[in-house]
């Protein structure tokens, strides 16, 4: 077997998606949608580049990273927060992916292209990008800022979803009509799930014996063979392969190895998941998104206007102000990986086809414009904040008018007041004077009189000053 010119071709798309990569780093995008291109570059509907491959080269590579994707999804899960604050992250989270599953799935009724695929477009809308949520947190050097584990949060619980949701829609596309057959299915997921959850939570002392060596080698060896047995294992069942990976990272997250798992994985989920994408992007057909564009442009308005909805809401519920709900919306609204593991799902079932070409045109635009909308959250609150601010500045001032002339209303009344004193004082005054002027004269009349006709002095009725006996000074209380 020959195979040097798909090795070739392969490295060479690589080549291009790593000077591609370099020049989205300047702007800050992320490598989602780099790859998607590069995908579409190589894609047979494209010759005019002239790198031409078929997906199926790399089609088991790709499920590779598929499952590598929802295994470090499942390892990065964060148990202790989800179940030490599990009563507000399903307030905070399940808001968010319900305001959002809701008005998404009547967009995808909407569409007119059926009921399956209405509940495939209504999850593709209805959940964030963790892989971009998270490297945009850390880029933006965001992880210290107040609203950072409520949106942590958030994702922690569309982690929790994605889970649930994936085991609903592989029920759903199997086509199966029977509907005790549909009851068995869903039960056999949902005791799948949580079987591996009680085992996460409680089972992970002893599954940390099975890791118990220090070669990386065999080490790495084992967790991938987990990864890909529960896969298999998960496709068997009938609830897809992304969730076995899923609930064995699940499981493997909550050993004491965890952190060196991660160490490991992560290089290999980045080079296996590039492939998924470039995968994705070689199905894409430049031809076919003129036949999407309104409706992409439908979604991408409705995303945009409902995580504005939805951060500003959750983020009241915690508490935050209209900024913080702001950094909430730029940042959750990514869209990525969740959404082209739908599609693949949707096209392996036989559904609607222009679905891929929808999740890809969808994805592509959303992955370039959620990062910019976060670079620009502060710019964007200060356009929506002023204002807002401007508006409150003149309800005040009206009311402002309004304490002004009561108060010069008082003040009015006030020197009103004083002038009635002083008038009341110079007239008090005159009669003071008026009485000395009285007094002095009946004084003097006295001295003239003889002392014979005097028989016995005097006396006023009225006590004189010096006379009077001193009031005991009263003690002030303090209160007043």
């Amino acid at each position: 077997m020959h195979l040097g010119g798909e090795l070739l071709t392969i490295g060479i798309l690589f080549i291009i998606a790593y000077v591609l990569g370099r020049l989205g780093k300047t702007i800050g995008l992320p490598a989602i949608p780099i790859y998607m291109v590069v995908g579409l570059i190589a894609s047979p509907h494209t010759p005019w580049i002239g790198l031409n491959v078929e997906s199926h080269t790399i089609e088991l590579i790709a499920t590779f990273g598929l499952i590598l994707l929802l295994f470090n999804l499942g390892l990065e899960f964060d148990q202790e927060e989800f179940y030490g604050n599990a009563g507000k992250l399903l307030v905070s989270g399940g808001t968010y992916v319900a305001i959002n599953m809701g008005v998404g799935f009547a967009f995808g009724f909407s569409l007119g292209w059926g009921t399956r695929e209405a509940l495939i477009i209504a999850g593709m809308t209805a959940t964030s990008s963790s892989a971009i949520v998270t490297k945009l947190l850390i880029e933006l050097r965001r992880l210290a800022n107040d609203e950072t584990p409520m949106i942590l949060g958030v994702t922690v619980i569309e982690d929790v979803f994605i889970a649930i949701y994936l085991a609903i829609v592989s029920v759903v596309l199997s086509g199966d009509t029977n509907v005790w057959g549909v009851v068995g299915k869903l039960a056999l997921a949902f005791g799948f799930l949580i079987v591996m959850f009680t085992l996460a939570r409680f089972a992970g002392k002893w599954v940390s014996r099975i890791f118990a060596t220090r070669d990386d080698e065999l080490f790495t060896v084992l967790f991938f063979g987990l990864a890909v047995m529960f896969g298999g294992i998960g496709d068997l069942l009938g609830v897809t392969d992304a969730i076995g990976a899923f609930v064995i990272g699940l499981l493997c997250g909550a050993t004491r190895y965890r952190d060196r798992i991660e160490q490991l994985a992560l290089p290999m989920r980045d080079v296996f998941a590039a492939f998924f994408f470039v995968n994705f992007g070689l199905g894409l057909d430049l031809s076919t998104f003129g036949e999407v564009l309104w409706p992409v442009l439908g979604a991408i308005g409705m995303t945009v206007a409902l995580n504005a909805i939805a951060g500003q809401l959750v983020a009241r519920m915690n508490g935050f102000n209209v900024q913080q709900g702001i950094n909430t919306a730029v940042i959750l609204v990514n869209r990525g990986e969740f959404a082209l593991i739908l599609a693949t799902l949707s096209a392996a079932a036989g559904l609607e086809a222009r679905i891929t070409a929808f999740a890809g045109l969808y994805v592509l635009v959303m992955a370039i414009l959620g990062p910019l909308l976060a670079v620009n959250s502060d710019r964007i609150g200060r356009l929506v904040i002023r204002p807002a601010r401007l508006a409150r500045l003149r309800t005040r001032l009206g009311g402002r008018r309004a304490v002004a002339a009561a108060a010069a209303a008082e003040a009015a009344e006030a020197e009103s007041d004083a002038a009635a004193a002083a008038r009341r004082a110079e007239r008090d005054r005159q009669f003071a004077e008026e009485f000395a002027l009285v007094e002095a004269a009946g004084s003097q009349e006295r001295e003239n009189e003889s002392p014979e006709t005097v028989s016995e002095p005097r006396t006023s009725s009225v006590e004189t000053p010096a006379e009077r006996p001193e009031r005991p000074v009263r003690q002030r209380d303090p209160e007043y």
